[in-house]
Formats: structure tokens, sequence, C-alpha cells
């Protein structure tokens, strides 16, 4: 890959929602590259990118899938991922990936729920963005139309590159906007009309051109051609292109286009930070300090581990050890290759922008730097709907921990735990589909078939207000007893509550040390006063807290957003033991978290549907039926409409079904997860008792 400088490399993701075509648009492009040599289609199973059993069961994209080819003296990495928002992690981790994030529309269907989704997210990444508009060949496209609405919604940023020569069975290519064609005969928009508002977004950018435009002076070829890379970056201009990836009309087009706009790897500003937390500005320099990091995880049943990385300063080579951050130890790279799909081919060394794929380094997973500075995390989506599962056939307990494992390394939107009662294994993801297509590779790959239970609520505990009390635990069987007592107060933490600004001596006069949870919010504090804990016994009252903690005390959920103070307590010197002390904290923590109003939260998500106009009373409707709160309704175009809102995750697990019934399987929808909120008494009463229903049937 060195042989390519770092000016003639283009990384681009190509996102949007399900059915837009694209990855029938990358297997276009790669045949008509020249960079694979056979047809492909997604519909026969034969796609390039859709190589996974399942993708070629369900014809559509489940992963991402990184593919390569040239065009015009520059080498591209195009990054295929799936549409539908059950798979957005796959997205969200290709654009660590990318520069420019393409982002393909179904011209028919217009803008859909995941379109917006995806289009934020490169806007956070960072990246510039270009819109397709594809399948132009389709029939009932209001192209005018259409065109205002993605103004109406992106911004009047959006600017066509081309406009389609003829439309449904009649479109036969596109007409340039920035070099305006002799004969524009069948254009869908006057490509004339189009250039100014086109140029202007451009030269925006520089105000020496600009000023000598307004006084008539056009700016020259080679001036538009950098400024429109400068465009695009500031993000003055998302241009629009045209296409159909079936027939092929405006795909040389579409191949210009994309390498006049798409962005070089030093066009996007990217910071990493050093050991002390400094912010480093990374700079795609081949002598620079080396900078990358891993996008993507597979796990190949031939190749076994394979992870996917981008360099974005310095070059890596074949056979080096090199650091990785968080590991005292670096890592030995033995082979590194290019990724056309799932075919990988060795090469030497990655420089700058370089994209490859490093097989058999176990100590590498998604979102770990190489290098002696981190790059941000990626932010991959929190999941939320999960599954009790247990292997079909006695015995498998074992595999089915090793293949679930796997699927946690290559699916970062993927979660596992185990329930601390029930010793039942939770698998977590974004949505029941998502949990299917797990159970279909768990199946297919490792051979392993699940039981699986009802979805589970990811509810959590807490307290409302302050209370203090005390345990003893006194036991006496002959021999040696056990003894120990805690005395503790309790009070409510909030979320974001810095605990360093919190734990003072001017609130807590006794204190001598706090120790803080960051995964439940939990801070407890020693204020222990002339040794009535000794030191010793601490570590297990803490232990004792935790355990409760995984517990929960009124009905089985996770405690979060809880301090406490230990400020006395007795021991004896024969009896007390760290068992004792342990049993003390975790009953005295029981005992006070009843008596310090506690109650239960819920998961509030926020859901994005997108349905027909003439459907919005009846969504606005259940939504507020399902304790739904409308945020806002903006126009979709085609008719439709999206419908912002955020709701309890209960009330929308099986939300496809009721959806699909209201609109006659027209609508879509997405989640995302917003925040954890107070259960309402009468819904928090209904989910204690079946808690305890539940209990009480183990026993």
């Amino acid at each position: 890959m060195s042989k390519y400088q770092v000016d003639q490399i283009r990384n681009i993701v190509l996102c949007g929602h399900g059915s837009a075509g694209k990855t029938t648009l990358v297997d276009t492009l790669l045949s008509r590259t020249g960079a694979v040599k056979r047809q492909a289609d997604v519909d026969e199973g034969t796609s390039i990118c859709d190589f996974d059993e399942e993708e070629k069961q369900h014809k559509y994209s489940i992963e991402s899938t990184v593919t390569h080819f040239e065009h015009a003296g520059k080498h591209f990495h195009a990054i295929d991922t799936p549409g539908y928002p059950d798979f957005i992690g796959q997205a969200i981790g290709a654009m660590r990936g990318a520069d420019t994030a393409v982002i393909v529309l179904n011209a028919q269907s217009g803008i859909e729920v995941n379109t917006r989704r995806v289009f934020a997210e490169a806007e956070k990444a960072g990246l510039g963005r270009m819109i397709v508009l594809n399948k132009m060949d389709s029939d009932n496209i209001d192209f005018p139309a259409l065109i205002e609405t993605i103004r109406e919604v992106f911004g009047s940023t959006c600017q066509l590159l081309n406009v389609p020569l003829g439309q449904g069975g009649d479109f036969k290519g596109v007409a340039g906007t920035l070099n305006v064609p002799s004969d524009t005969s069948g254009a869908l928009l006057d490509p004339s009309e189009m250039s100014e508002a086109l140029l202007e977004s451009i030269i925006e950018v520089d105000e020496e051109v600009m000023e000598r435009y307004f006084e008539g002076q056009q700016p020259s070829q080679e001036e538009l051609s950098r400024l429109i890379v400068r465009a695009v970056a500031e993000g003055t201009l998302i241009p629009i292109l045209c296409c159909s990836g079936k027939t092929g009309a405006g795909l040389a087009e579409l191949l210009d286009g994309l390498g006049m706009c798409a962005l070089p790897p030093g066009a996007v500003r990217r910071a990493a930070q050093d050991a002390e937390g400094n912010e480093v500005e990374v700079k795609a320099d081949p002598a620079g300090p080396l900078v990358a990091q891993v996008f993507k995880t597979r796990i190949d049943p031939f190749v076994q581990k394979i992870s996917f990385l981008r360099v974005f300063s310095g070059t890596l080579r074949e056979g080096e050890t090199v650091p990785m951050v968080g590991q005292r130890k670096g890592v030995k790279l033995s082979q590194l290759n290019h990724a056309q799909a799932d075919q990988l081919e060795p090469i030497s060394e990655i420089g700058p922008g370089g994209i490859g794929a490093v097989t058999k380094v176990d100590e590498l997973e998604t979102g770990a730097t190489l290098g002696e500075v981190a790059m941000p995390r990626i932010p991959f989506p929190t999941p939320m709907v999960g599954l009790a599962v247990s292997p079909k056939s006695r015995g498998d307990e074992a595999k089915l921990s090793g293949s679930l494992n796997k699927i946690v390394q290559e699916d970062p939107a993927f979660r596992l735990d185990r329930d601390a009662q029930t010793k039942e294994i939770v698998a977590t993801g974004m949505s029941e589909l998502h949990l299917q297509i797990i159970q279909e590779r768990l199946k297919r790959r490792d051979k392993v078939e699940v039981d699986t239970k009802e979805p589970k609520i990811p509810y959590r505990e807490t307290v409302q207000a302050g209370a203090e009390g005390m345990y003893r635990h006194k036991k006496q069987t002959g021999g040696r007893g056990q003894f120990g007592e805690v005395h503790i107060r309790m009070f409510p933490f909030p979320k974001n509550t810095d605990p360093e600004e919190f734990c003072t001596k001017a609130r807590f006069p006794s204190m001598r040390e706090f120790h803080y949870d960051e995964e439940n919010n939990f801070v407890w504090i020693d204020s222990i006063v002339g040794g009535t804990i000794p030191s010793n016994f601490l570590p297990a009252v803490e232990k004792g807290f935790k355990e409760r903690i995984s517990r929960g005390v009124i009905a089985g959920y996770q405690v979060q957003n809880v301090g406490v103070e230990v400020h006395f307590g007795k021991y004896h010197p024969v009896d007390s033991s760290e068992t004792a002390f342990k049993m003390a904290g975790s009953m005295a923590f029981r005992n006070v978290f009843q008596q310090a109003k506690p109650a239960l939260l819920e998961p509030i998500v926020k859901i994005e549907v997108t349905i027909p106009s003439a459907n919005v009373g009846d969504i606005n409707s259940d939504l507020s039926g399902r304790r739904g709160r409308v945020l806002g309704m903006d126009a979709a175009g085609g008719g439709m409409q999206t419908i912002t809102a955020e709701v309890p995750l209960a009330e929308v697990m099986t939300y496809a079904r009721s959806l699909s019934s209201i609109t006659g399987g027209q609508g879509s929808y997405a989640l995302e997860y917003s925040h954890y909120d107070v259960v309402p008494g009468n819904v928090q009463q209904e989910i204690i008792a079946k808690a305890k229903l539940e209990e009480e049937e183990e026993e």
C-alpha cells in the first residue's frame, strides 16, 4: 500500500437506510474499475460485499465490509455498511476508518429513518459528506420535491453536482452542473440554474476567490479542484450525485465525482490524547509517530481473528513490534494484509491513510490504538434489548460461552452479562432482529443452538432520599462465632456528579478516603474513626456493598446512583472475620436502602418513526398510549413524516409488529438509548410483584 502517496488515497464509507442499494453500488464499482473480475448480484447471493451466509440468506448487509479499487490515479477504500438501524454499530465503527461519508438514498423512498441517523453520526465524526441518489431508474420519483426535502432536512449546503436526464425507464444518464454540457435535453432540473448555487458553495471557503467571482472573474479549474475538497471538509458543500447502481447510468460520473470531492486523509482534522491527557494533533505523515486504530473485528473460521485498522500517522511494517495504548508490552504484527471483502492479500507495510487487516493478534480489540497516543473511543450505541440464553444440549455451556465471546469481539453493540441471581447468561443487543441474527450465526458457524427467554428490560434500582441505619451480624454455633457490625448513611448520588468535588471534608468531616465505582455510579466513603471497624475488614464491607448492588434490593435489579458513608461499627477480637463483615455490609445496605425512598429506574429510548403522512395521528396516539413524549415532527419527503419521541424501552420492545399493523408495512423506526428515568408508581408495583413471584417460583 506504500506505493500510494497520502494525497492519492481516498477512504469512503457508504451508509444509509436499508435497501438504498449501497452493496449493489459497491459491487458494481469494483467490477467497473476492474478491481474484481466477476459479476455480482445481491439477490442471487453472489455479492462481493455480502459474503457471509446470513447476509446471503437474508439478502441484506449485516456487517461492514472493506473493499478497494483504483480510479483516475487515486486509490479508494470503500467500506460498505448495513442499512438497518439494528446494525448501526457496524456503520459507526466503519466511519472511524473513513474520511468521507457517502450517504446513499433510494431516490424513490427519499429520506428514511436511518438516513438521518448516519448523516448525524458522520457529522459528529467530523467526516466530509456526499449524497448519492441511487435507483434513479425507479418509477414515481418527484425529483424537484426530493431535492427540496433534502435541503430542508440536511441544509442548503446540499448542492447537485449533476442532474438526471430522464427518470424511471427513461433514465439514461446525468448532466454535470459544474461544467454544464451543451445538450441537457430530458434534465429534471435546469443544470445552469444549479450551477451558480454550486459554485458559490465551493468558493465560499476562500474570500479572495469569492471577491473576484462577484467582480465577474470566473475561478479557474485548478482553483475549483482545490476549493471543492476544502468546501466538503469545512461543510459548506455537500455534493449530490445521481445514478442507478443496477443499470450503471451515472456511475462513470459518480466515480469522477468521488475522485473530485472525497477528502484525502490529511483533510480531516484528528486529535489524540498523550499519556498526560493532553490533546495531540495527528497528522497524515509517513515519517510521523505511529497512530493507528482498530475499527472492526471479524472472527473467521479459518484465519481466526482479523483486526481491521486505519493508519492515521506513521507507517506500520510487517514483522514489527509496536506499542499499544493501555498495554505494557508491545504487540507483534507478523502479517499485514490488504482486504478485498473476504479476500486477504499480504502486504509489507501500511502508511498514513491506509486501511489494512492484521491477523491472529489476540490483544487487539475494536477501538484499540497502536502507538504512544490514544485515539478517542468509538461511540458505539448502548444495546438495550436482552434475552436470557442457555444451550439446548447439555454439556454445551462452555462451547456457548466461547461462541458468544467471539461475537462480543466482533460486534461492539452486543453485550454479555451473567445474572447474579439466576446464573443465566443475558445477551443484550440492539433489537429482536439483531439477537435473531446472532442466534443464526451461533447455529451456523459454531453449531450451537440456544433456548431463549423473553427479552429482559435492564431496569435499575436507586434511592430518592437519605437514610441511616446499621446491621449486626452475629452467629454462635459452637466454637468460633461470627461477629460484625456496620453503621451507614445512604444518600442519592446523581448521574454526572463529580466524585472528587462531592467527596470533601466539608461534606464528610471524618472522611479518610472514598472509593468510586464508575459502572454503577456508586461512591462509598470511609469515615471510620478510632478503629471501630479495623482497616483490614473494610474491603470486606465494600465487597458486601458491591454484591448487594449487583443483586438488587427491591426487585432484583442492579443498583446505581447511590452513595454510602460508613461511619461506625463494632468488632470482636476473636469472632470477627471478613465473612462476617461482608455479610454485615450487605445487610446494612439492604436495610437502609429500603428506608431511603427506593425507586426503580427504567431505560428511556429516543425513537424516530418514519410513516406515511396519513398515519401521523394514529402513531402519535399510539406513542402516547405507550407513555411516550413526542418531541417533534419533520417532513421526510415522498408523503412521509418522521416523528421523534422519547418512550420507555419496555413499551417498544416489539414495536415493529405494531408499526407494521398501523401503517400497512410502510413504516420504519430507529431506537437509540437516551437516559434512565423513575418508573411511575403503579408500573413499579407491577414490576416488583412480578419479580417476587418469579423468585418464589424459582425457590
